[in-house]
């Protein structure tokens, strides 16, 4: 069937990008917190292009004042050599790191919260993908994470198998997910956008593959959508989109999925009870179509090699109901 061939790569890359507003980078900055840390990064970029020029200049010039000169074997060094030596290898790299290191510190206490974070988001990471609750509204969802403008949201981070690292570039920066321990960030967006965040630490063979996407939204656009999420999925009401559920509820995919409201009830992959909103599947791998939906289940394997998720043996109906009816599931 034509809707199951997956696009050629350069296509899925074209769509993903079209789904954020800009790519991601520390140095392209939407939030307090990511611009505390860029203008550290260019300090520390300035301050290390001028000391490779100085090294080099000082490398060069007597070379080049003694390039005629005849060689001399065995000679002590000049007491100017060995100032040099003291100084410019030892005293000017000390002051040189000290310096980075407070305004390091400086920086990092810049960075905190100016107030209360009355929102709290509890991201855990798996392989691989991230599962994202927020504990206070009772939502449970996967691979995306919604923030209201302007609003700083407190971020607990925890793994539940191996080392990963959350880190979305344009909002903040980066904090390891270790099993057996819980660590914290903030968030914070000036401005509504979607921007793409990535694990940043290497955690198996779909690393490259670990997304995630974070939505700001208007506080009054992210209360309807935490209303939405906190509901149960809505009963089909016409016949393609009931016969998919039973479709749904009868194969394998109920072992691994929730879908809060039905008997699906499983826990080992992402709850999909509201999975026809969210921009992409895969964490991030594919952006949220018909085809690639359809991809995705059949052979999930082609998406992302090594991946946990099995393939699910469907007849052609099968798979067209279940589409049609996790489309439904918003």
């Amino acid at each position: 069937m034509s809707m199951l061939i997956q696009a050629a790569p350069l296509a899925v890359i074209a769509q993903l990008r079209q789904l954020y507003d800009r790519d991601p980078s520390m140095f392209q900055t939407v939030g307090p917190q990511s611009r505390m840390l860029a203008a550290l990064g260019w300090t520390m970029t300035v301050i290390g292009v001028v000391v490779f020029l100085i090294v080099m200049a000082l490398l060069l010039w007597p070379i080049w004042r003694n390039r005629n000169a005849p060689p001399v074997d065995g000679a002590p060094r000049p007491v100017s050599e060995r100032a040099w030596i003291l100084y410019g290898g030892t005293a000017v790299p000390a002051l040189i790191l000290g310096v980075v290191f407070v305004l390091t510190l400086a920086a990092y206490r810049r960075s905190a919260p100016a107030g209360p974070l009355p929102l709290t988001v509890k991201v855990i990471g798996h392989q691989w993908w991230w599962e994202v609750q927020y504990p206070d509204q009772q939502i449970l969802t996967a691979d995306e994470i919604h923030l209201p403008v302007g609003r700083p949201v407190k971020v607990i981070i925890e793994s539940n198998d191996v080392i990963h690292s959350f880190w979305v570039p344009n909002i903040a920066g980066k904090t390891d997910a270790i099993p057996g321990k819980t660590n914290a960030t903030w968030l914070e967006a000036d401005t509504a956008g979607v921007w793409r965040g990535a694990c940043a630490e290497y955690c198996g063979m779909q690393h490259a593959h670990m997304a995630l996407s974070v939505v700001a939204q208007p506080p009054a656009e992210f209360a309807r959508w935490a209303a939405q999420e906190r509901s149960v999925a809505v009963a089909p009401t016409d016949s393609a989109t009931l016969e998919g559920e039973r479709a749904f509820l009868s194969s394998q995919c109920v072992f691994c999925h929730t879908v809060r409201g039905t008997q699906a009830g499983g826990r080992v992959g992402p709850d999909l009870t509201h999975i026809g909103s969210r921009l992409t599947i895969a964490s991030g791998t594919l952006p949220n179509t018909r085809g690639n939906l359809g991809g995705w289940i059949l052979n999930p394997d082609r998406v992302k090699p090594g991946t946990k998720m099995p393939a699910v043996p469907l007849a052609s109906s099968q798979l067209e109901g279940i589409i049609t009816y996790l489309e439904s599931l918003k």
